[in-house]
């Protein structure tokens, strides 16, 4: 958004975005009107009505999330009953993700009938339970009735053909695990199998073309469920060649591509819908996780063959694989065709699984229900992850944008966009509670709360009172006060727009694995906050150039892009390019050649993209791009330095103390370098070009309307606060929130006890109290 006309207030967002508030209602039935009448009433948690999507102000009240996890204790009797009451207690969770650690199948009725009772205490407690109701805990029951329809992967196992007439392979497939499999069987090997042996001759590391050879006929194998021995015999013409045998290894989990999974996970979905559940959770969707994976090794089933076949005209999967996997003299075009149709065949299935397990939530539970936690596994887009889903991230519906553990915040505040969500939720955990500390406030700095895990890795019976031993429950609730006047995301003026393909294409080392990471976290260094995006966007039109010309990303829009490795990407996105460089509102970049085209056809990309955009590389990307939003007159954000979470890799994320604009304008100040509570601010900024005074501790912000005037604010410990059209002086430090709503003031107070000072009933005498969480002392 230009910031000399901020001309957009509107910031159009699709309703089941706001879903979570009107899930509030049903949860603690706290409707404001209800306390207008009683200043002094405390409550637990309230929500603020939402007025009508046309409206030019979206007012939320979005939830504290919190993580459950089951073992043995909550199986037993009403052993659930703890977890509930602590956390009603001493926490300010509204909601719970909430997923089973221990056997059991979700088909199960004992299993149902505790996880029901569990939902109706909760809600009677004010909290709302979306529970993982996945496929991946009713693998029992869906191997037994689609015995056909489990995951397989193909082992390509090269062997000579020696002096000898008859030689021999041996295979061993391994089983695979995550936290699906917690305190339950792995994805184990269920039978193993030899699908197709090829022969052929070997040039320059490469099959030689024209010479491979069908022998399946040729082989026999000896298998058990988790290995086999080969045997070929071949002929003289065959001596000196290589052999490549095709293993089949079907696993205890069903396959991606299978018939009916979309219909199971409903049926699973329908036998929860009497347990008034908040909502369902699917949590790392994709294959089986991996974390050094081979290029050998490649996914399969019959259903996905069929797909590829569809999808290619006739050819064969299998065949295909051992071209991807070994390419061949002559043959480089056909390669690079076959990984890209075949790795879209992977993010696209499993953004439909995903999609389709969010419009079932909708239909079952209800369009207020919740799809809750993240499509992120290893939270890097790395090759782990690529051989996971296919960075199926953004194509994968949720309510709000979720990630986990270290995903970059180039990803999370893009997610925000596509999800058209003001804030974005990250799953979060680490060892110590102290890096928690930080990291909340990093997280406001960026637009984001903590779905916060326990302490991981902690002794399981720890774990329901790890987090609640520290302040950071009080920590939460603090920033939590933003939750209330939080009505647009990040405003981010810039976008790194990956090409999809090349990050994909495992034989393409330049681009293998690399998303233009590097660029995004430059400019995040900088305080230039940039948004991550997959050029598929554009084909499926989610990336599009609005009426005014401009790029656009749901309610985002860019004043700059940057094209990162555009190689093998489809025609589509070359005219799309095109007409955002006609249009000249957004200045375009590109690092990378476009030599050919996703089928491997030399194509001219850089010609028919047009010379607006402009050819740069990494280094030269980020000073440039600053200079056009200087020009601009864009100023920076928070500054950021390199970051990581529980280990995993680092990338670039805001400090914790600084500023923060969001789309329709939001100004917010956050200081939490220090101290755990915030620290003080205590300073005039500048919104929209009008002074505004704060004295707060830990959270400012402020929104004005188009006139200049106040339309909501909120202050953590807040002592003063000024401005044009609004100031007051407060007795006593006081965390504060005012808005509007229909022209009228309305607002809430944490913590307060006793009437309300002058100062605040002469603003509005409609107010809401909320208590804090109690501080956990152990027994």
């Amino acid at each position: 958004m230009d910031n000399k006309q901020k001309n957009n207030r509107i910031v159009r967002m699709n309703i089941s975005v706001v879903v979570i508030v009107t899930l509030l209602t049903i949860l603690v039935g706290c409707q404001n009107s209800n306390h207008a009448a009683d200043p002094n009433a405390i409550v637990r948690s309230t929500r603020i009505e939402l007025p009508n999507q046309d409206s030019n102000i979206i007012k939320t009240s979005w939830p504290s999330i919190g993580c459950w996890f089951w073992f043995q204790e909550e199986f037993e009797g009403e052993g659930y009953k703890r977890f509930i009451d602590l956390h009603e207690k001493y926490s300010p969770f509204e909601l719970l993700s909430t997923s089973l650690r221990y056997p059991g199948d979700l088909t199960d009725p004992k299993v149902h009938d505790q996880i029901k009772a569990a939902s109706l205490y909760a809600r009677s407690k004010g909290i709302g339970l979306v529970m993982d109701l996945d496929i991946r805990l009713a693998r029992d029951s869906f191997k037994e009735k689609y015995p056909d329809e489990l995951q397989q992967i193909i082992l390509l196992r090269e062997f000579p053909l020696n002096k000898a007439n008859t030689a021999a392979l041996g295979v061993k497939a391994q089983g695979f695990d995550d936290h699906y499999t917690y305190g339950r069987n792995p994805y184990e090997p269920v039978t193993t199998k030899v699908l197709r042996v090829y022969s052929y001759s070997k040039e320059g590391g490469l099959i030689k073309s024209g010479t491979v050879k069908d022998i399946t006929a040729a082989a026999t194998s000896n298998a058990t469920k988790d290995s086999v021995n080969i045997t070929v015999d071949f002929d003289e013409a065959d001596r000196g060649k290589t052999a490549c045998a095709l293993v089949a290894v079907t696993l205890y989990t069903p396959d991606v591509f299978a018939p009916h999974i979309l219909s199971y996970q409903r049926e699973i979905l329908q036998q929860y819908a009497d347990a008034s559940l908040a909502g369902a959770c699917k949590d790392e969707w994709g294959f089986p996780g991996r974390f050094t994976p081979q290029t050998n090794d490649l996914w399969y089933s019959s259903f996905m063959a069929k797909a590829y076949e569809q999808q290619r005209s006739g050819r064969d999967l299998l065949r295909d694989m051992l071209l991807m996997t070994y390419g061949e003299t002559a043959a480089k075009a056909d390669r690079i065709a076959a990984v890209n149709h075949y790795m879209e065949m992977y993010w696209k299935r499993n953004g439909e699984i995903e999609t389709d397990y969010y419009h079932a939530i909708k239909e079952i539970f209800g369009k207020d229900a919740m799809s809750g936690t993240h499509p992120t596994w290893f939270p890097f887009p790395d090759n782990r992850e690529i051989f996971k889903n296919g960075l199926s991230w953004w194509v994968s519906k949720r309510d709000v944008a979720q990630t986990d553990e270290a995903t970059p915040f180039s990803v999370r505040t893009a997610l925000a966009k596509k999800m058209w969500s003001p804030l974005w939720f990250n799953m979060y955990y680490d060892k110590d509670v102290n890096v928690y500390h930080k990291d909340i406030w990093r997280a406001a700095l960026a637009g984001g709360r903590l779905n916060y895990h326990p302490l991981w890795p902690h002794p399981i019976d720890k774990l329901t009172t790890s987090l609640l031993e520290d302040s950071v429950m009080m920590a939460e609730s603090r920033v939590k006060l933003l939750n209330y006047i939080s009505a647009a995301s990040p405003d981010c003026p810039v976008a790194v727009v990956f090409g999809h393909p090349a990050a994909l294409n495992w034989n393409d080392d330049a681009s293998f694995a690399d998303v233009g990471l590097n660029i995004a976290n430059a400019l995040w260094k900088e305080g230039y906050y940039t948004d991550l995006i997959p050029s598929s966007e554009i084909v499926n039109g989610s990336l599009r150039i609005n009426a005014g010309g401009k790029i656009q990303y749901g309610p985002q829009q860019y004043e700059a892009v940057i094209y990162y490795h555009p190689e093998y990407g489809q025609e589509t996105v070359a005219a799309f390019f095109n007409k955002a460089a006609a249009a000249g509102k957004t200045s375009l970049y590109r690092v990378g050649e476009w030599t050919v085209n996703y089928d491997g056809q030399p194509f001219d990309g850089i010609a028919a993209m047009g010379n607006a955009v402009k050819k740069t590389d990494t280094l030269s990307a980020v000073t440039s791009v600053i200079a056009a939003l200087q020009a601009k007159n864009i100023l920076p954000q928070t500054k950021g330095d390199v970051h990581t979470v529980a280990g995993f890799p680092s990338s670039v994320m805001p400090k914790a103390s600084g500023q923060l604009r969001l789309i329709d304008g939001t100004l917010i100040v956050v200081s939490g370098e220090h101290n755990l509570m915030g620290d003080s601010i205590n300073q005039s900024v500048q919104a929209d070009g009008h002074a505004i005074y704060f004295d707060a501790i830990g959270v400012a912000a402020v929104r004005l309307n188009k006139k200049g005037e106040v339309e909501a604010l909120a202050g953590g410990g807040l002592k003063s606060f000024k401005s044009e059209s609004l100031s007051f002086d407060l007795p006593e430090r006081t965390d504060v929130v005012l808005y509007k709503e229909n022209e009228k003031w309305r607002g809430i107070v944490q913590g307060y006890e006793g009437p309300l000072p002058q100062e605040l009933t002469e603003i509005t005498k409609n107010w809401v109290k909320l208590k804090w969480p109690e501080q956990y002392k152990p027994q």
